[in-house]
């Protein structure tokens, strides 16, 4: 009985072992063939890969950014400003280079309990220095804008990046880049993020149904160094010709606004409103560069937005900003992406980099071309910020920030809702127009971050 116990446990076995040479199938009921992974950690991002020379990669991408902010110093008759703490971002990615030409990635945020699309994207790289990809994507525009979050100076974007530059939309996009040049042109659509900008899709369908004409965006940098380790250049311009997205909230509209380099406070005191438009122009030119562990940057962006009866408004704005490793660590700059990248950090146990920042913005428009009910005063800011970052391995990363906002007397929020000074009989007002002696929402923050990427 024992022996006939083990035949038939030997004759499972071999069946099994026979069963797993054969072919195997799919759910769908397709014959797949089997490619043996490899699972290891890449400085600690986990990764599955083929053994063989398929090229097949597969791996997770995630973020999270904690934030934190106190204001103060605004005066007496503004809004107040509360406190607040934030999930800034909490990202999942899933990436994957399918074979050695086609690449894949959905990328997704769920800060504070909100679901936002970020990246879905296709992407061939089969032909030399070529790169190809359709999907929801980055307009490549502003190297602060394309900068990844994660490695950012500061905890938050200067404010004509986050007014003017474009962000994700829809689209096709083709990239060059050979020894310094880089060459990008994308064609995009709408923006497909969340549930409100699909909202408004739809709505705009279910109406008059507009033809929504793609936005057109060129870059092109020159690299100098661009294969150095220790230093380089990033010498840049982009253009973008754009019109009006069925995502926006009001079609044919346009609405430039921004926040004071905060994502606590959510008050807009710098929003133009709705307005009619025909058609923008979006333009840039980017100075950058690094050198051991100091890195730098110096843009300029303006914007000429259209409109047959009302004519041409004009938009601008600019930013400088430095930071220095202290510890002996270095500054790495991407060329194929034409942004900064991840620093190397000089000690064991990390490296602080101290920065400073200089920004300006404007979003009013020349009185003089507009007519009185088409008047666009969307208000104008300087901010002066400095701050300190720990990087304390390649994956933990502690920010401190301290800004002073000064906004003029036209930063009043859409609508004018928010109060920036006072009358002469000394009543708080919302109007700009009525104010005397000194206006505008002025005030302090400070700011802290903290952040894992695994």
């Amino acid at each position: 009985m024992r022996k006939l116990f083990t035949l038939a446990a030997l004759a499972l076995v071999t069946a099994a072992s026979a069963f797993a040479q054969e072919e195997q199938y799919n759910q769908y009921g397709v014959k797949v063939n089997i490619d043996p992974l490899q699972a290891e950690a890449q400085d600690g991002i986990l990764v599955l890969r083929s053994k063989s020379d398929s090229g097949y990669k597969i791996w997770l991408d995630n973020r999270v950014q904690t934030d934190a902010a106190v204001f103060f110093g605004e005066p007496t008759y503004a809004d107040p400003i509360s406190n607040g703490f934030s999930v800034r971002r909490a990202r999942f990615a899933v990436k994957a280079q399918i074979d050695k030409d086609w690449y894949g990635e959905v990328d997704m945020d769920m800060a504070n309990g909100e679901f936002e699309l970020k990246d879905a994207i296709i992407r061939y790289t089969g032909l030399e220095h070529w790169q190809f990809q359709v999907g929801n994507f980055k307009e490549i525009f502003s190297i602060q804008r394309n900068n990844s979050s994660r490695y950012l100076q500061f905890i938050e974007r200067p404010m004509v990046c986050s007014a003017l530059a474009p962000s994700r939309h829809l689209g096709l996009n083709v990239n060059y880049h050979n020894s310094g040049i880089y060459l990008n042109l994308g064609v995009h659509a709408q923006a497909i993020a969340g549930a409100e900008e699909r909202g408004y899709v739809e709505e705009s369908s279910k109406g008059a149904a507009p033809d929504e004409k793609p936005s057109v965006t060129f870059k092109a940098v020159w690299q100098p160094g661009w294969n150095k380790d220790n230093w380089g250049l990033h010498i840049g311009g982009a253009f973008s010709y754009r019109f009006p997205k069925t995502s926006d909230e009001t079609y044919g509209k346009a609405r430039y606004s921004t926040r004071n380099s905060t994502s606590i406070n959510r008050k807009k005191y710098i929003d133009t409103g709705d307005f009619d438009i025909d058609h923008a122009l979006l333009y840039t030119g980017e100075l950058a560069g690094y050198w051991g562990g100091l890195r730098a940057e110096a843009v300029w962006m303006g914007n000429s937005t259209y409109h047959p009866s009302y004519g041409v408004r004009n938009f601008n704005g600019w930013y400088v900003q430095a930071g220095y490793l202290l510890f002996g660590g270095t500054q790495r700059y991407d060329s194929e992406g034409a942004k900064f990248t991840r620093v190397k950090r000089g000690r064991k146990w990390g490296d602080i980099e101290l920065c400073g920042r200089v920004e300006y913005i404007n979003l009013n428009a020349d009185k003089k071309l507009a007519p009185n009910d088409q008047k666009v005063m969307g208000g104008s800011a300087m901010a002066y910020a400095a701050g300190i970052n720990y990087y304390i391995n390649d994956h933990v990363k502690v920010q401190l920030n301290y800004q002073y906002n000064d906004n003029d007397r036209f930063s009043a929020g859409k609508g004018n809702k928010f109060f920036v000074g006072v009358t002469e009989a000394g009543v708080p007002t919302k109007n700009p127009y009525q104010t005397v002696g000194k206006a505008g929402v002025d005030h302090h923050m400070v700011a802290m971050r903290f952040e894992i990427d695994f």
